[in-house]
């Protein structure tokens, strides 16, 4: 099982965005990170310089937004698009996304939805609900 470290992530993104700008070639997972660092060039400064990514803190109090978790549900949103997971997202999605006209800004209202699940599931001290992940990015078509 995979299971990257916080520094592994950043690492792996900084990496992603070197070799962007060096025009070399990506792995199929590189590729797809790629694509959502170009839409996010508000976070091209911290992508610069490894060091100071594995040394920033991103703490709730600090009220900034890190970039390496937006990035990471990026790449897992598209990954639970790609094999259906939870059942129904694929279709859900494509829909938000027609709707919006905007991949990108679907992308955004289906991570807060994402976000709303984790959330609950960690309070509520019980699995992830698929299902009303589902749904909730079904009732933003309405």
């Amino acid at each position: 099982m995979f299971n990257p470290s916080s520094d592994d992530v950043r690492r792996f993104f900084c990496e992603v965005f070197r070799k962007q700008r060096a025009n070399d070639i990506l792995t199929p997972l590189e590729a797809m990170a790629s694509d959502w660092v170009r839409h996010h060039p508000e976070y091209h400064d911290v992508l610069t310089d490894v060091e100071s990514a594995l040394g920033r803190n991103y703490s709730v109090e600090g009220a900034q937004a890190n970039p390496f978790l937006h990035l990471s549900m990026h790449l897992s949103i598209d990954e639970q698009i790609s094999i259906d997971q939870p059942p129904g997202i694929r279709d859900a999605a494509t829909a938000l996304t027609l709707k919006l006209d905007d991949a990108h800004a679907a992308q955004h209202e289906i991570m807060e939805c994402l976000g709303e699940m984790i959330w609950n599931a960690q309070r509520n001290g019980t699995p992830p609900d698929g299902a009303a992940y589902v749904e909730a990015i079904r009732r933003r078509l309405r």
